[in-house]
């Protein structure tokens, strides 16, 4: 028989940990070993305890969870998931985290616990799933360099799909694109309340324009398009010029906004796109590159040693959907690449 997996809760809320040690004490999969109401407590328990995985709040007194979380990173990096309210400082630092090396986030509503209790079979396979990643170090916070391609751009589109792991990729990746980089769009899994200021935070520091994907837009040269979490997926209509259309449909693959829904309908403009898929959990998107790829597309996918996950790039590789595998450092280049004339 499977082991349980152990779980530590770091919240400063007593009414929030009993919530949450409910909701995952249902699970004859999920043991809650402790529960700590600060991270000095958290550190011992940490120590002492064991765990496979840590929810961690993201606003708390003393220390602030960004900052136990970069020590954990740092000492003994594991896998842990933030929880954080609906506020614009929560959203920011919660996306902080995921960049540091947070494996994954779930919004926690102020004043409203009972939310997330509804929301308890999506946390409890979020900690299943949390407890096989293998979390090696703190990742390295840099500002990349756009690389200095020679050559004149095709007119191409470039799509993206990217989960666990990928709030750090795309920094990495979207900071190394020049201001005059064709169209792109990206799919990345995140909570509804995430999205814009992921968009934003990215917008202030890349060279490149970065917006929160909205229905209708015309997409243009120099800005990438992050889809809205939540409600719809996102698709291309029209060319490499074309418009933004935000669907309201099921969950596909258990996503939405899902990357193969994007990649499908980008599979439209053949030899005229590029795809990449990054780090994440599952297979989202595999199809939908294989799609690309069938359909004269450059397809890439994040080899193994550079992703925090090696789930939806290897179901990519393993389809006959990824081109070229390459390491994130050297994905711009070979996006870049793959859009300039031969």
């Amino acid at each position: 028989m499977t082991a349980p997996t152990r779980v530590l809760i770091v919240d400063d809320s007593a009414s929030m940990r009993a919530v949450l040690n409910r909701i995952l004490s249902s699970d004859p999969l999920i043991e809650v070993v402790g529960m700590a109401p600060e991270p000095h407590a958290a550190r011992e328990m940490i120590k002492s305890l064991n765990p496979d995985v840590v929810t961690l709040d993201v606003e708390m007194p003393g220390m602030d969870g960004l900052s136990f979380l970069e020590k954990i990173m740092r000492l003994r990096p594991m896998p842990v998931i933030m929880c954080s309210t609906l506020t614009a400082k929560g959203a920011e630092i919660t996306i902080e985290a995921l960049r540091l090396g947070a494996v994954d986030c779930i919004a926690k509503p102020s004043g409203d616990p009972s939310q997330i209790e509804r929301d308890g079979a999506l946390f409890r396979k979020m900690v299943r799933d949390a407890a096989r990643f293998e979390v090696r170090r703190a990742p390295e916070i840099r500002q990349p360099v756009a690389p200095a391609l020679p050559g004149k751009q095709r007119d191409v589109l470039i799509a993206i799909g990217a989960s666990t792991g990928g709030v750090e990729a795309l920094f990495s990746l979207i900071g190394a694109l020049p201001l005059d980089c064709p169209p792109v769009l990206v799919v990345q899994h995140m909570p509804a309340s995430f999205t814009s200021g992921f968009a934003e935070r990215l917008d202030r520091e890349c060279q490149v324009s970065v917006v929160e994907a909205i229905a209708g837009t015309q997409i243009r040269r120099g800005t990438v398009y992050i889809a809205p979490g939540g409600a719809n997926h996102m698709e291309l209509t029209g060319g490499t010029t074309g418009h933004i259309r935000l669907r309201p449909s099921e969950l596909v693959g258990g996503h939405r906004p899902s990357v193969d829904v994007l990649f499908r309908s980008v599979s439209a403009l053949g030899a005229s796109a590029v795809g990449a898929i990054l780090t994440g959990m599952g297979s989202d998107g595999a199809e939908g590159l294989l799609a690309m790829r069938q359909a004269g597309a450059r397809t890439f996918g994040q080899n193994q040693a550079s992703c925090v996950v090696y789930g939806m790039p290897r179901a990519a590789f393993e389809r006959g959907a990824v081109e070229k595998e390459v390491s994130l450092s050297a994905m711009p280049e070979a996006i870049l690449g793959a859009c300039r004339t031969q």
